[in-house]
């Protein structure tokens, strides 16, 4: 797998933003962030903000705006713009529920779906040369070569996905979905999916690409956050073709894609088409930046059923 497919994960599955409180990965990461610099994301200067469109028909508004699941927590990027349509909107919807109740049944099932079965050491199904370039990235970090023998190869993926971002300042915490869901009060909350069914996006890979995935997370600890920072200054200018083109250098495997990013979308566009039929009032979607950016995105497959997407800033 190539570095767009870490880039599809960092801007489109929200469990990322909730495997940093597993016990396996704060274990982890404890001691090795301590005196972890800042990430450097700073705001460009005169941006347009975050990107925001709309879907409307007579009775019924839904907005659309694209998160970054993990960030500094010093970045600003909540405007006026956000804020009315969030304030104006009856309903959140995110990808997943990320209340403490749902993430704490989420870690459990992280867990259980990522540990291995029968005893199997994940560097047991690792070549010779897949465990050296395994061992060095965990090392790099600070991580003992042993602390993820008993993880599935997509888990130890995902961790070491994550784990980069964390010691480089990046801050779950204040991950975008956190930080609108904190800020809608007592507004109602749903989600498109269930935490279950992202985890079984990875859990249900062939062992064969599941190691390709853990391989290509391994290899590319030193750019993580880099890409990300990257990724971040592309979001908060509001430049959904600028952050697609990121996503999409060098995608090669377009099955992972398919499974992560593309249908999804789809299945998304026909969730916003049956509400806007079925129920009126005022909606604010908020899913990963990667699912509003490029071809295929929600946007496309609305336009597909003759629904048209509005930028609003």
């Amino acid at each position: 797998m190539t570095r767009s497919i870490k880039a599809i994960c960092a801007a489109s599955t929200a469990t990322l933003a909730m495997l940093a409180a597993t016990p396996a990965l704060a274990d982890a990461h404890t001691d090795a962030t301590a005196d972890a610099p800042a990430a450097q994301a700073e705001l460009p200067s005169g941006p347009e903000g975050p990107a925001l469109w709309k879907v409307a028909d007579e009775d019924t508004t839904i907005y659309l705006f694209g998160t970054v699941h993990a960030l500094p927590s010093d970045l600003v990027w909540y405007d006026a713009e956000i804020a009315e349509a969030l304030n104006a909107s009856d309903t959140v919807i995110t990808e997943i529920r990320m209340d403490p109740a749902s993430e704490a049944a989420m870690q459990q099932l992280a867990m259980q779906k990522g540990m291995s079965s029968d005893g199997t050491t994940l560097r047991s199904l690792l070549t010779e040369e897949q465990t050296a370039t395994y061992e060095a990235a965990l090392g790099g970090l600070g991580v003992p070569a042993e602390a993820f023998d008993p993880f599935e190869p997509w888990m130890a993926g995902l961790t070491l996905g994550v784990l980069p971002l964390l010691q480089q300042g990046y801050d779950l915490q204040a991950g975008v979905d956190k930080v609108i869901l904190s800020k809608s009060g007592d507004t109602p909350k749903d989600a498109l999916e269930t935490a279950e069914f992202q985890l079984s996006l990875f859990d249900g890979l062939p062992q064969d690409q599941q190691i390709e995935f853990l391989m290509a997370a391994a290899e590319g600890v030193d750019e993580a956050a880099t890409m990300l920072n990257s990724m971040v200054a592309e979001w908060v200018e509001g430049d959904a073709d600028g952050l697609a083109a990121i996503m999409n250098e060098g995608l090669e495997d377009e099955a992972f894609a398919e499974a992560l990013l593309y249908n999804r979308n789809a299945n998304w566009a026909e969730w916003i088409e049956a509400r806007l039929d079925s129920t009126p009032g005022t909606v604010f979607i908020a899913v990963g930046a990667g699912h509003l950016a490029g071809e295929r995105s929600v946007q496309d497959y609305l336009e597909q059923r003759e629904i048209e997407t509005t930028r609003v800033q």
